[in-house]
């Protein structure tokens, strides 16, 4: 996948939407990502679930690529980096702290999530700041779960939000952001996390679609 992206305004603030399911404050040079679930495939695999290797390789790349392409000065998590406590398997470990050796002046902070309080805290060498939700920088409140903070538009994850397209034969589920009067939603980060929330776009609600590599918002993407 090539990178491509799609910068709208949210709450008077610009914010570009990148078609690797994340999205980047340019005023804040802070890159937003959520539900990576790192090492899920290894908890199917512990669990006697055999599902293929390969899904950290794949978030980290695309992470190399989202830092290569915007130069954030803080990377934020925006819950649910790990995905249980197997997550802590030797693999799935080493190749963060390899990830985190080629960005270590990188800033990382993780808004722990209900995946990560089952998992466990991170090896202290990889470097990641933990905070509790809500996290408030600049015009965001930051969280895992959405919700509702006064006086700040909400930046959230946890619900995997898709969207569902139909023809009169055939139908596709895809990624999607979804922002709606005091908060938005993104998608999930993870290559092995699938999409929970589908229902149709409510009054207000801004939704952009991740469609052929490209983000474009509801509405234009049906013109």
């Amino acid at each position: 996948m090539k990178p491509a992206s799609l910068t709208v305004e949210i709450a008077g603030h610009p914010l570009v939407l990148s078609n690797m399911r994340a999205c980047f404050d340019p005023v804040l040079r802070c890159l937003f990502v959520a539900d990576a679930h790192f090492g899920k495939d290894a908890v199917f695999r512990a669990r006697g679930i055999p599902v293929p290797v390969g899904s950290t390789a794949d978030n980290l790349m695309r992470l190399d690529m989202l830092i290569a392409e915007f130069e954030p000065g803080m990377l934020v998590f925006l819950g649910d980096l790990l995905h249980a406590r197997e997550s802590h398997a030797a693999q799935t470990l080493d190749a963060l702290h390899a990830w985190r050796v080629r960005h270590a002046r990188l800033r990382v902070v993780l808004v722990e999530g209900n995946h990560d309080r089952h998992a466990g805290a991170l090896p202290g060498t990889l470097g990641v700041e933990y905070v509790q939700e809500p996290w408030l920088i600049g015009p965001w409140a930051l969280c895992h779960q959405p919700q509702r903070v006064e006086d700040a538009y909400v930046l959230a994850g946890h619900l995997h939000p898709v969207y569902r397209i139909s023809t009169r034969t055939d139908s596709v589920r895809v990624p999607c952001f979804r922002f709606g009067t005091d908060g938005g939603v993104l998608p999930a980060f993870g290559s092995f996390t699938g999409g929970a929330r589908e229902e149709g776009r409510v009054a207000g609600e801004r939704v952009f679609l991740v469609v052929q590599e490209r983000v474009i918002e509801l509405g234009a993407a049906m013109r």
